[in-house]
């Protein structure tokens, strides 16, 4: 017997119907074990020999059983018996025109340089650093274990190293994050204005519209009160030669032309007005937070 190999090809939807019944796969589980005629399945699986029949065209529509006329003790039977010893299902290849990049996970306690203004705090996975609404908690040593931090006001910023070779062209920087507002406590309906800058050069803003704790977040340690942070919206940042998008969505004409280039680092910082439309605060998200488990993701495609 051999194995059928299927795929998602709508040819092998008899397959898969036939694959989809309980009582048919009590006949391949007996059939396993040794041939049976309808008789026997019937009185086995305490059904009607209509039934039984149905049930096996349908097995052999799918080439998985096959009946065959066969003398025993001076009779003819018709017995069934299985074609194939198993089924495996292959999914087609995924395409991919696969891009080179140079990829770094940065925590979020890692910032280089900050000013934030209440209401503010930082968290490990394991506890609270420093105090609530403390913005001298942000100098804190423990910070480097921080997965999650919040500000009323004001900006975090992080150096990330630039593992480009100078024969290596950038054409796009990917920055992936899960980001919210900050209000007091919680709140769905509290939107912030979220500005984003790379190497001193603004490239646009997003407006969250709000600080979530509709349920806890999935990655919210259990210590961690249900009153306030608990998940935010992940965050697709993109600049290329054509502009600046979140999601796909433009937010600004910046492309990489427009920034300024440092041979060894980046600098990313996440900001929050006093002048903006929407002073909302900010909430970054890391891992052992939140819903999605991720620090920062800094991605640079070159060719």
């Amino acid at each position: 017997m051999n194995t059928i190999k299927a795929t998602t090809s709508p040819e092998w939807l008899p397959l898969y119907e036939a694959l989809a019944s309980e009582v048919r796969l009590k006949m391949i589980d007996l059939l396993a074990v040794q041939p049976m005629n309808n008789k026997d399945l019937a009185a086995r699986l305490n059904i009607s020999g209509a039934i039984v029949t149905s049930h096996i065209r349908k097995l052999q529509a799918a080439g998985i059983v096959e009946s065959r006329m066969v003398r025993i003790q001076g009779g003819t039977h018709k017995m069934n018996t299985l074609s194939a010893e198993g089924v495996e299902l292959l999914f087609p290849a995924k395409k991919t025109n696969a891009r080179p990049f140079h990829e770094v996970s940065i925590p979020v306690g890692h910032y280089t340089r900050f000013e934030i203004h209440p209401t503010c705090g930082l968290a490990t996975p394991e506890k609270m650093i420093g105090q609530f609404d403390e913005p001298r908690s942000f100098h804190d040593p423990q910070r480097m274990a921080a997965g999650i931090l919040w500000f009323g006001r004001g900006f975090v910023e992080y150096t990330i190293p630039n593992y480009l070779l100078s024969s290596q062209n950038i054409t796009e920087i990917e920055i992936s994050m899960e980001i919210g507002s900050e209000a007091p406590g919680i709140a769905e309906n509290w939107p912030s204005d979220i500005h984003f800058h790379l190497n001193d050069t603004f490239v646009g803003y997003w407006t969250s519209p709000g600080d979530s704790g509709n349920g806890r977040g999935i990655f919210s340690p259990d210590w961690w009160s249900s009153s306030i942070n608990q998940y935010g919206f992940l965050k697709m940042l993109r600049i290329g030669e054509e502009g600046t998008f979140i999601d796909g969505e433009p937010i600004s004409a910046v492309t990489l032309n427009d920034l300024k280039v440092d041979r060894n680092s980046w600098k990313l910082r996440f900001s929050v007005e006093e002048t903006a439309k929407n002073v909302g605060g900010f909430t970054l998200y890391g891992a052992g937070f939140g819903n999605y488990n991720q620090d920062i993701v800094f991605r640079t495609y070159y060719e």
